[in-house]
């Protein structure tokens, strides 16, 4: 695997966690991208059906999604296409997409519209991701601060 190249990147807010993968996935597309790929999309077509998202887009944010170290692109089976898989820092994206969705869940919907759900294995709606301390309890944006490192 290559890395990824971001010495070349312009940060928002370069101190910043958040800014930073912001600059890195934050467009609706990357992440729908990212999405698709946790589902299974490793093709081109299949990314470009499951979004609908024009091909000159998609080219682009496939693209960016390989140089940042969040996909890797390979030669397909038959030699003459490629196909695209999560590498590690993709699949770590795994938590956020899960958050987003369950913010959705929560935020995005009304009380009788229909939507998808996430489950594990055994069929059931995963938990709600929550926030803990080191001691394991409940926190929040009232109960914690950002300290500067460095």
């Amino acid at each position: 695997m290559t890395e990824p190249v971001l010495a070349d990147l312009e940060w928002t807010d370069p101190a910043c966690p958040v800014a930073r993968t912001l600059d890195l996935v934050g467009d609706r597309w990357s992440l729908l991208i990212v999405r698709d790929a946790m589902d299974g999309a490793r093709a081109f077509r299949d990314f470009q059906q499951a979004t609908g998202i024009a091909r000159n887009i998609l080219t682009d944010r496939l693209r960016r999604l390989v140089a940042r170290g969040i996909l890797e692109r390979a030669p397909g089976p038959s030699g003459r296409r490629h196909v695209y898989t999560l590498t590690p820092a993709g699949r770590d994206l795994f938590t956020v997409v899960v958050a987003l969705r369950q913010w959705g869940e929560r935020h995005a919907f009304g009380p009788a519209e229909q939507h998808s759900v996430l489950v594990g294995d055994d069929g059931s709606p995963i938990p709600e991701l929550r926030p803990t301390s080191s001691t394991g309890g409940p926190v929040d944006s009232e109960s914690t601060s950002v300290r500067k490192v460095g």
